[in-house]
């Protein structure tokens, strides 16, 4: 009851009023509508007396209001009584499109589905296939995008503006809505809403963080970033709901507690804590729903849960991708590679078996249907409530321990083998050996020299494992760099351009962006100290390609040279080489030999000059003279390889003068 009094004091005989410090009032409140005026008697510090000063208090009409709902209420009627209990109101206003960067191709094949229909509308012609054809590109696009996200890019889903809010599930999947307010200590925190909800009959408190829809409401709410009132807030609405038997509820979304001054000074960090302890006492079901983002501390001081669910791209981590890129790689461009290692997206939580389940959402997010999203939430709550409100208090305690208990277990005592065995300091783990490189490169040297054919399976695959290896550091480190996005929406306009024009080469657009794509990652990649098994791993694929185009040369050449070398001249080589055994034998070679072999070197290295082939040098070596047998037919072998030749070149200038 609200009671407003009036009060009035006065003067009401020749002594003067006397209200000083030590009097003392006794005020007779009218409570029932009557005038009631009693004298007050004043007692002066000095022992005085005076009379005559009045007080009345008269209490003004109050207005009663009713219980907002009757007692017995028809579950089939859907109007006529007040459903929702609360200052929020669903929004009548379509929200503004928000289009995130992986999106616009998206939004540009959209954009010409639009003009296609713009122009059969105009145009009044037939344009139905062509729509058709669109349409199917678009969804299977669609289909492509989101099936195959990165982590950063689930999280900017999460972080979309338009993502539906925690009070706008509850009023798609209750009933009936109270919400409570107050920690009954100072405050009303609004960035964490509390409340009594019914689903499906059963009644159940509800807390969550709460996100504005627009800048406004972001600013009343604090963009859900709870002060300790609010965490103090959720902790007597837990305690409300474990004393009156109400299953609890929560859904997370919010980027981190509230890190400021006076935050701190009332006690941050305790209050999480508080939360913390007595949520593993709690003898009720809990059961904790990630809607959004889920930041550290802040979320956890109300997930401590038998449950926990995880919409399909919501993320919950220690530390935003950012922070971790500013502190481990001094820069936040960083941020796509750091939340590749945080294991932050739904998918990674179950694998780890922290969340218990993935609720689905539609194509292009939750906010792309709303609706829908929070009946699949409400499938799960319903669910998941059935299975453990089977289990009696300590069940349900137990349960609670063991779920936080297995997170990041291990046994002791097993010997595991590890993935991979080095033998190196551990800051430089991911730093190759440079002996090991070197090594590698001589075995895949000696397997490509000694190889018969260009086409050995042993060197093919390992050129071809090495390939794979590169492509994948090359889009580790596109991914690190923070140009994974920018590649996938090029290819992505490249496959959109071969489909419509398969004859016509890229735009002049679309190459501009593909080079200052290349120049960023070598301006990246040239930084001294990044990225060395990328660059190790491409040195590498260089010099196996100098190895092979040095071999392919050799191979090329020895043909030219056998097919443009006479057959007599190849017959007197093979007396050469037949004089070179005896001569490794230790067989005497005679001096003619000796000179003949020498001119007939000389005569060589004259034919391969007129062929058009540069002698890069000539090896002499020092070998014991022939025997005087041996030397006279080497002389005489020299002699008609001499004439031979002579003869060959005379030929040739006689066909090219002719």
């Amino acid at each position: 009851m609200a009671t407003a009094l009036s009060i009035s004091a006065g003067n009401c005989g020749k002594e003067r009023p006397c209200i000083e410090l030590g009097s003392y009032a006794s005020i007779v409140k009218d409570v029932f509508g009557e005038n009631l005026i009693r004298s007050c008697k004043f007692r002066r510090g000095n022992g005085y007396r005076c009379k005559g000063v009045r007080v009345i208090a008269r209490a003004k009409k109050w207005k009663k209001h009713e219980y907002p709902w009757p007692d017995n209420i028809d579950p089939n009627i859907t109007s006529g009584h007040l459903s929702y209990l609360s200052h929020f109101k669903p929004s009548t206003e379509k929200p503004k499109p928000v289009t995130l960067p992986f999106e616009k191709p998206l939004i540009d094949l959209e954009k010409r589905i639009i003009e296609v229909r713009g122009m059969a509308d105009e145009t009044g012609l037939d344009f139905s296939d062509q729509i058709s054809t669109l349409e199917n590109k678009y969804q299977q696009a669609l289909k492509d995008l989101y099936t195959h996200l990165t982590p950063i890019q689930r999280l900017s889903i999460a972080r979309h503006p338009n993502r539906p809010t925690v009070l706008d599930h509850i009023f798609n999947i209750t009933e009936k809505w109270v919400e409570l307010h107050g920690d009954r200590a100072g405050y009303d925190d609004p960035a964490i809403v509390t409340g009594i909800g019914t689903i499906d009959g059963k009644s159940y408190m509800f807390i969550g963080h709460q996100k504005g829809r627009n800048t406004k409401e972001n600013i009343a709410r604090n963009f859900a970033m709870p002060t300790p009132h609010g965490y103090r807030k959720a902790l007597r609405m837990m305690k409300y709901a474990d004393h009156h038997g109400f299953p609890i509820i929560t859904f997370v979304d919010t980027p981190g507690a509230f890190a400021d001054l006076k935050s701190e000074e009332l006690g941050q960090g305790e209050a999480i804590a508080h939360n913390l302890r007595t949520m593993f006492g709690l003898k009720v079901p809990i059961v904790s729903i990630v809607t959004g983002e889920g930041g550290s501390g802040g979320a956890l001081a109300i997930a401590c849960c038998n449950k926990m669910l995880m919409l399909e791209n919501s993320a919950f981590y220690v530390a935003s991708p950012e922070a971790c890129a500013a502190i481990l790689w001094k820069s936040s461009q960083a941020a796509p590679k750091a939340a590749e290692k945080l294991k932050i997206t739904a998918q990674e939580h179950y694998r780890l078996k922290i969340a218990d389940g993935i609720i689905p959402e539609p194509l292009g997010g939750a906010h792309v249907d709303p609706a829908w999203t929070s009946q699949q939430i409400k499938l799960a709550i319903i669910q998941t409530m059935e299975e453990l409100t089977k289990m009696d208090k300590e069940e349900l305690l137990h349960h609670r321990k063991l779920k936080y208990r297995y997170i990041g277990g291990f046994q002791e005592g097993m010997p595991v083998e590890p993935e991979r065995k080095r033998n190196m300091k551990l800051s430089e783990i991911n730093k190759p050996m440079d002996d090991d490189i070197e090594l590698e490169l001589e075995n895949l040297k000696k397997k490509i020299l000694e190889s018969n054919s260009a086409t050995d399976p042993i060197s093919s695959q390992a050129i071809e494992k090495l390939k794979q290896d590169l492509d994948q550091e090359i889009t580790n480190a596109f991914i690190s760099m923070g140009l994974q996005e920018k590649l996938e929406s090029v290819k992505l306009e490249l496959s959109k351009a071969s489909n419509d024009q398969p004859n016509k080469p890229p735009n002049r657009h679309l190459k501009e962006k593909v080079d200052q794509i290349m120049q960023e990652f070598q301006h990246n990649l040239a930084r001294p100290g990044a990225y060395l098994g990328l660059k190790q791993k491409l040195e590498k694929l260089n010099m196996v390609g100098r190895f092979i185009e040095l071999k392919e040369r050799s191979e090329k050449l020895k043909a030219e040279i056998n097919q443009k070398v006479p057959d007599e001249l190849k017959e007197k080589m093979k007396l050469l080489k037949n004089a070179q055994e005896k001569l490794s034998k230790g067989e005497a070679i005679d001096k003619d030999l000796a000179e003949q072999t020498e001119r007939t070197k000389q005569e060589l290295v004259d034919f391969l000059k007129s062929v058009g082939l540069e002698i890069v040098g000539v090896t002499k070596r020092n070998v014991a003279p022939p025997p005087p047998s041996l030397q006279e037919k080497i002389t005489k072998v020299n002699k008609e390889i001499a004439e031979e030749i002579e003869r060959v070149i005379n030929g040739c200038r006689s066909w090219r003068q002719s």
